[in-house]
């Protein structure tokens, strides 16, 4: 079965910025794919590696930790100017550069010797990871007809989850001593990377540039002009509780599971190991559902996670419950897949990776979730707090049923 192309006519096309063929679109996705592995290798090593990272330099539990709100920080950052600067020079050369920022700031992380080197590398590569997904997202979106965005939202989530099975396969085989070797391995590829993209992606093409002409300086304050203003900040208010919800619940759960559950450390991992699992299935069949149902159909999928915390909170300690509950769970979860291409989508073309960065600027919200949560726990229980999850993600569901349906099928 043979992939239609997009049909949208290239504005004011020329003949040096014609549109590749299917073979080209193929290939660029296929390079997008392996953008978003080595993104989500790199982006992980801040969680998977930490113990070595704590060890070899001598951290505290709070100074580990605080290595991945740098990353977080550097990716809010990174998101709203490479997304920008994606819409005004092209997202060809954006991709390229991000790509290749990201590889050399993980190899940095093979020379870090202090508290600080690592807060200032962690937030570097951050910045340049953050960046992936808007324009990621406004590159993809042109390959295709819409009505396979969605499934092309779910595959790249794959990647980026096998990412994170690949990296801590890989830590289970290197000795603890040779742990940087998995820096270099992630490092170097995106080095490479950054060329294939500049090679594959034609210049002016609807995938580097999406609409022509008509950018602002600072193609953000488009997404607040009095038509669009109330959209933007709804939108940046779902995705805002979906981080806090992912916090709140998925944040705690390992200490959850060891401390108010009383299962073991080991028991804990295969508990969790299954949300993972569900991450995977769920992406694709969320990415199919919003190209067959429409994008505010997967807003079920926030409901569905939402039933599932409160089981896995308030029903029966019994493992295989846990199991069942975190794997649709997890697979819930991922109904965001598409919010992606759904919020480029909801904007005019030329807006489209400075669109679809709204999803990170919910990393603001998720900033404060340990702090709340924590104060709840402590007055409450453990358990209470984590509930926050559910409420979180039931009303970020109402917030997306209230928006624009953008998917028109013939």
């Amino acid at each position: 079965m043979s992939i239609p192309a997009a049909s949208v006519p290239l504005p004011h096309s020329d003949p040096a910025s014609a549109e590749p063929g299917l073979g080209r679109q193929v290939l660029v996705f296929v390079l997008l794919l392996a953008c978003e592995f080595l993104y989500g290798w790199a982006w992980n090593t801040v969680d998977v590696l930490r113990p070595y990272i704590r060890e070899s330099l001598g951290l505290s539990l709070i100074e580990a930790g605080s290595a991945y709100s740098a990353q977080g920080a550097g990716a809010l950052t990174g998101a709203i100017v490479l997304g920008q600067i994606a819409d005004r020079i092209g997202r060809r050369r954006v991709l390229s550069g991000l790509v290749f920022g990201y590889g050399v700031l993980l190899l940095a992380g093979m020379i870090v010797a202090s508290y600080p080197q690592l807060l200032l590398q962690r937030f570097l590569l951050g910045f340049f990871a953050g960046g992936s997904f808007p324009v990621v997202v406004g590159i993809y979106i042109n390959l295709f007809q819409p009505t396979l965005r969605g499934r092309l939202a779910g595959t790249l989530n794959a990647a980026f989850s096998l990412s994170i099975v690949v990296l801590g396969v890989a830590m289970g085989l290197v000795a603890p001593g040779n742990w940087k070797h998995l820096l270099l391995i992630g490092g170097i590829p995106p080095l490479a990377l950054a060329l294939l993209v500049l090679a594959a992606i034609p210049t002016g093409s609807r995938m580097d540039r999406g609409a022509r002409g008509g950018v602002s300086r600072l193609p953000v304050s488009e997404l607040f002009a009095p038509g669009l203003r109330r959209q933007t900040l709804m939108l940046a208010t779902m995705a805002g509780l979906n981080f806090f919800g992912y916090a709140a619940f998925s944040g705690w759960l390992t200490t959850y599971l060891t401390g108010e559950r009383g299962f073991s450390a080991q028991t804990a991992g295969a508990l969790v190991a299954w949300q993972f699992s569900g991450n995977i299935v769920g992406g694709f069949f969320w990415g199919w559902a919003a190209d067959r149902f429409g994008r505010r159909f997967n807003a079920i999928g926030f409901l569905i996670a939402s039933g599932a915390i409160a089981v896995y909170l308030l029903g029966p300690a019994d493992p295989t419950v846990l199991k069942v509950a975190g794997l649709i769970y997890g697979a819930a979860l991922c109904s965001s897949v598409i919010w992606g291409p759904w919020m480029a989508e909801l904007y005019p073309p030329h807006l489209q990776s400075t669109a679809a960065s709204i999803f990170n600027w919910g990393r603001v919200i998720s900033f404060f979730a340990p702090i709340i949560t924590a104060q709840i726990a402590q007055s409450f229980s453990l358990a209470t707090a984590m509930l926050l999850g559910a409420a979180s993600f039931t009303t970020a569901a109402v917030i997306w049923l209230t928006q624009r349906e953008t998917l028109q099928r013939s």
